[in-house]
């Protein structure tokens, strides 16, 4: 009975050894897929709309003053892009 079972182990770890591309593509799938250059560019822009927008609540909330130098120099940078 326990060489079966362990049979059946030995079976198992080796379809899901050879069968492990499939496994990881099945149940682990790839976040982000940009399929073409545009869509890299406007994933992008998207990421950057969304650094600016931050900053620019935190300006608006509490004034330019309370970024801090590393803040203004992101913002500057992004602004240029």
């Amino acid at each position: 009975m326990t060489g079966l079972l362990i049979l059946g182990i030995i079976i198992v770890a080796v379809l899901g050894f050879s069968n492990r591309d499939w496994i990881k593509s099945r149940f682990f799938p790839d976040k982000q897929k940009n399929y073409t250059i545009d869509d890299k560019f406007n994933s992008d822009k998207r990421e950057r709309e969304k650094e600016i927008d931050e900053l620019l609540s935190k300006i608006g909330k509490n004034g330019i003053n309370d970024l801090s130098a590393k803040d203004r120099k992101r913002l500057n940078e992004l602004s240029k892009k």
